[in-house]
């Protein structure tokens, strides 16, 4: 929801001029391929099918996550790896990455396993919560998400594998460069201002800098047409930190140390302190 609202800022100066429509996981596809949405901005995967049979351009990274398992420790006790669950009941939700990914990693481990499927997310949760099944998988961020909603958190146990990549970005429709272009530097001016140290307190005050590549990013240079170049105001980086900050600001908010989920940055880190995250420059 940041990102959608960050996007709404770089066009209108104002991160609260957004609809949002809650999609669960198989509508979401039909929803943007009709028009119904401009952006899928949800926990949606990227891979090669979605880019070339869907007609769908993502607009990059902005969390790399993986596919992990939840146990309840009382019900399992004993069990600390994704290698003893042979012969488990999987609740899983379908219409997702999720189930190829599930028979894939027991097949390669010539493991067994039942699935218990579900069409909405709620019911899967619903599931496990239960005991209708005795594991639960999906993305390992939305595990540790699902466990605070569940009766005894304490309880439950992510186990440490990760089996798959899921590289996680918002998508939109191919056809329409100049939504992609803006939506994909939307994301990136995110992860620079970080880079730069631009922050919501003191955006205003970055603008007075002297270092020639903060002014440009916040569209202080004399000539500017970076925003131009856009379709949007020469502020727009600078707009969109007014909004929901850097992208670290935004991490922390939601999934880090200042959210109930508290999740590592990881991964998320920026490459320039030990994870991935890299943006192109703008120049």
């Amino acid at each position: 929801m940041d990102f959608c609202r960050a996007v709404a800022a770089a066009i209108f100066g104002d991160g609260t001029k957004v609809k949002f429509t809650p999609l669960g996981a198989k509508e979401r596809f039909t929803a943007l391929q009709s028009g119904e949405i401009d952006l899928l901005a949800r926990n949606t995967s990227w891979t090669l099918t979605r880019d070339t049979e869907l007609g769908f351009n993502f607009a990059g990274v902005n969390y790399y996550d993986g596919q992990g398992f939840m146990i309840n420790a009382k019900k399992l006790p004993g069990i600390n790896s994704a290698l003893q669950l042979s012969g488990a009941s999987i609740c899983v939700q379908s219409g997702t990455t999720t189930e190829l990914n599930l028979a894939d990693y027991f097949k390669s481990h010539h493991m067994q396993y039942n699935p218990v499927v579900f069409e909405k997310f709620e019911e899967a949760n619903a599931a496990y919560d239960s005991g209708r099944c005795d594991v639960y998988t999906t993305d390992q961020s939305g595990l540790y998400a699902i466990r605070l909603t569940l009766k005894n958190p304490d309880d439950h146990v992510v186990l440490p594998e990760i089996i798959s990549k899921e590289p996680l970005g918002p998508v939109v429709r191919q056809g329409d460069d100049q939504w992609f272009d803006l939506v994909k530097w939307t994301l990136n001016a995110m992860i620079i201002t970080e880079e730069l140290g631009i922050t919501q307190s003191n955006v205003d005050e970055m603008k007075k800098s002297d270092n020639p590549r903060i002014r440009r990013v916040l569209g202080e240079e004399p000539n500017s047409r970076y925003g131009k170049d856009l379709g949007v105001g020469e502020d727009w980086v600078a707009n969109i930190v007014k909004a929901v900050g850097n992208y670290g600001e935004s991490f922390e908010r939601n999934l880090g140390q200042g959210s109930p989920l508290k999740i590592k940055r990881g991964l998320n880190q920026l490459w320039s302190k030990g994870g991935i995250l890299y943006a192109p420059p703008i120049r």
